[in-house]
């Protein structure tokens, strides 16, 4: 394995998605590299931007229906919108999940 990180490799594991709908119990597992924070960044620029919050709020309303059963498609779907105002919170934030500073 190269000793480069790739900091948009990601892995996650679901489990609880059928074809017929969701399961009693659905489950997400990301697994991340080390200094992958985005999704820290992007939950933090939700909590103090409410209308960005709205936005994406209403996107993933208007999804439900033709995603339903396509978890995929749907994590697809919502792809833009999260890498642009993740960006947005790392410019606004800078390094603030950065331990070594």
């Amino acid at each position: 394995m190269s000793s480069q990180k790739n900091p948009y490799v990601k892995m996650a594991f679901n489990k609880g998605y059928t074809k017929e709908g969701f399961a009693e119990k659905v489950y997400h597992l990301h697994v991340r590299y080390y200094d992958n924070w985005n999704e820290l960044y992007f939950r933090d620029y939700l909590i103090e931007h409410g209308e960005v919050a709205n936005e994406y709020g209403k996107l993933k309303l208007s999804l439900i229906e033709k995603y339903e059963h396509d978890r995929d498609g749907y994590t697809d779907a919502k792809s833009d919108l999260i890498l642009k105002y993740t960006e947005k919170a790392k410019e606004e934030y800078g390094d603030k999940y950065n331990p070594r500073k």
